[in-house]
């Protein structure tokens, strides 16, 4: 049975303390870690979550990359927290359901998400995001990830994906920075997405998911939109909006 949209967090025990620990170990290259609690807006859920303080020193370790992928993956973003939200809400829509999340960053969708009863596979570009991910998803809920996929959609070729299944679910919160970014992730979605498929996707109203969003409407994709105020946990963010997207296939031709 999925959790309760207002469940409190407990804790899970001395095994996943002890697996916690050990990933833990394997960021040393980080830096140093901080730890806080978020709580989702309008509930009494709150996700432990740990990430990286210094990032300057993770900028320093990308410099070499020619992809130039920059650490977003260590921020806590209002679009993560609203998806999470919306998961809550609707656990029904992910609930024993095999589901990909996009761009997992430190696990705060993938967290709800597992506690909604969805089977996940989380994929980002940085390794350490997908490591934070486990550690995040372990404390919520006390279970491990489906699979964590290490997976650059925005830059690797289609033929060499790690990520050869379709999903009836795809999350992804705050994936679109750059007009560069639309056709990727167009190409991605219609390749991971089963074809009665749903996209859930959350975005501060970038101009970048505005173009996306209209490229599938014109296409006869079904949109419904939910727009969330907050409040999040970083004051800079106080008058950020952020749009969570319930986005389904048009139906097959001759189907």
């Amino acid at each position: 049975m999925p959790s309760s949209p207002e469940s409190a967090d407990c804790h899970h025990g001395t095994a996943s303390d002890g697996h916690i620990e050990s990933l833990l170990r394997t960021l040393a290259h980080a830096g140093t870690l901080t730890t806080e609690r978020i709580t989702l807006p309008g509930t009494s859920i709150t996700i432990e979550v740990t990430r990286p303080t210094d990032i300057n020193l993770l900028l320093d370790q990308t410099s070499a990359d020619p992809e130039q992928n920059l650490p977003y993956w260590a921020e806590v973003w209002p679009s993560g927290i609203a998806l999470a939200v919306a998961i809550a809400q609707q656990p029904d829509r992910v609930a024993g359901r095999r589901v990909l999340e996009l761009g997992c960053g430190i696990g705060i969708t993938a967290a709800r998400a597992v506690a909604a009863g969805a089977h996940l596979t989380v994929s980002d570009y940085a390794a350490d995001a997908l490591t934070l991910t486990r550690i995040t998803t372990l404390r919520h809920t006390g279970r491990e990830l489906d699979s964590a996929v290490q997976h650059n959609w925005r830059s690797m070729p289609q033929t060499q994906t790690p990520i050869r299944e379709r999903f009836p679910v795809v999350l992804a919160a705050d994936v679109l920075y750059e007009r560069r970014d639309i056709d990727p992730l167009f190409t991605t979605i219609d390749r991971l997405l089963a074809e009665d498929g749903l996209l859930w996707l959350a975005d501060p109203h970038r101009e970048p998911a505005g173009i996306f969003l209209d490229r599938l409407l014109a296409r006869g994709w079904r949109v419904a939109t939910t727009h969330w105020n907050g409040p999040w946990p970083d004051p800079k963010d106080a008058n950020v909006t952020v749009r969570t997207h319930l986005i389904t296939r048009p139906p097959q031709r001759g189907t």
